[in-house]
């Protein structure tokens, strides 16, 4: 967990938040809920660069850097950081320079930040996306969401990060929930975590079942995090009834460790495994 720069602009990367007593925990059966049908997915079955149907690339702070003391630039439709081969999506972040590209930000890693912005987006659902992470030090892969609706500030407009896991807590995944009453910035954040031996070693479901007075983040199945409606709260407590677009990405440095001489001896590529993104809902 990092301090965040305080002037945010809307698409930055999944924050994470710090360990808090009163964070959210549970323990409960979950999986998908009875009676919702699939209205989107991707299978990942044709090899070569995602399917530009469903995918695009945010690139947006590249030459100025990203956020939370990040170091990879992020690549837009480049095979070696975003590809679909043999069933699976993989993106992978790289130790190289980009030089040649215009929006080069002198990073010395690459990789790739995949969106379904303005391509496709809900509201409500339930998401699961199988994925099998990496664990060098240094390595911070997300799967979360972001506003698409008249809304898209941060923290106010809400944000779901449905799986963050970080190089320097191998095995630990996060669950959370920003919004502009409930965030790190002002030291309000709610979290929980499950542990996940080998989850760098097998692929997992993640996933996350959002209603209109609810959202509950699980892994295989099993829920361990929960955050609920506040009347009360307003649109700051509750800003989860506009659609919201999924992101997957693999960050460098920051929460996933940021000591240059550790960071040194991490081998990479590192890579996020996503064997499929399915969404299903409830019927109208």
């Amino acid at each position: 967990m990092k301090k965040r720069l305080l002037a945010l602009a809307a698409f930055c990367l999944a924050t994470p938040a710090f360990a808090d007593p009163g964070a959210p925990a549970i323990n409960e059966p979950g999986g998908l809920p009875s009676g919702y049908a699939l209205v989107w997915a991707d299978e990942f079955q044709n090899d070569g660069l995602p399917d530009a149907s469903r995918w695009t690339y945010d690139t947006d702070r590249n030459r100025d850097g990203w956020y939370n003391n990040e170091l990879q630039y992020y690549s837009p439709a480049r095979r070696e950081n975003a590809r679909a081969e043999n069933g699976v999506l993989i993106i992978e972040a790289r130790r190289e320079d980009m030089s040649r590209a215009r929006d080069w930000g002198r990073q010395h890693f690459t990789s790739s930040r995949m969106v379904t912005r303005g391509l496709a987006r809900w509201t409500y659902g339930f998401f699961e996306i199988r994925a099998k992470l990496p664990c060098g030090y240094g390595a911070w892969p997300a799967i979360w969401m972001l506003p698409a609706g008249a809304d898209t500030s941060w923290p106010g407009g809400g944000e779901i990060d449905i799986m963050e896991h970080v190089g320097q807590e191998p095995g630990v995944v996060h669950g959370t929930v920003h919004t502009g009453a409930h965030n790190h910035a002002n030291n309000t954040h709610l979290s929980a975590t499950t542990t996940i031996p080998d989850t760098c070693d097998a692929f997992h479901n993640y996933q996350l079942t959002w209603t209109p007075d609810r959202i509950v983040i699980g892994v295989d199945d099993r829920n361990y995090y929960q955050y609920s409606r506040d009347a009360a709260g307003g649109h700051a407590s509750w800003p989860f009834d506009s659609p919201q677009f999924l992101l997957l990405n693999v960050a460098v440095g920051g929460w996933g460790g940021d000591d240059a001489a550790r960071l040194a001896e991490t081998e990479f590529p590192q890579r996020m495994e996503v064997d499929y993104v399915r969404v299903y809902q409830a019927p109208p």
